[in-house]
């Protein structure tokens, strides 16, 4: 039982670092130090939203709008570790 809570904190671990590098690259794309015309930041760009879209889209329709400052990453990053916090306390005494 170990092993698979272990498996689901490192896929918790992983998503919550492409959040976070979701968040860089949005900044990075927002203040012009990177353009998205280069075609890996673009390659790099698309994948990170595919990929962290679906978790941030249900979190946008409920935080409320605070005039240009989306907080849904800051909710999203939250709520991955309090899974994880959950998965190390109530895993064990699953198995």
């Amino acid at each position: 039982m170990m092993s698979v809570v272990g498996l689901i904190d490192l896929i918790l671990q992983l998503y919550t670092w492409v959040v976070i590098a979701y968040v860089i690259l949005t900044w990075l794309v927002q203040f012009n130090v990177v353009n998205r015309q280069n075609q890996f930041v673009n390659s790099a760009g698309d994948f990170l939203s595919r990929a962290t879209e679906p978790a941030l889209a249900p979190i946008r329709r409920v935080v409320p709008y605070l005039g240009g400052i989306d907080i849904s990453p800051v909710v999203l990053l939250l709520l991955l570790w309090l899974a994880r916090s959950l998965l190390w306390e109530y895993g064990p005494a699953m198995g």
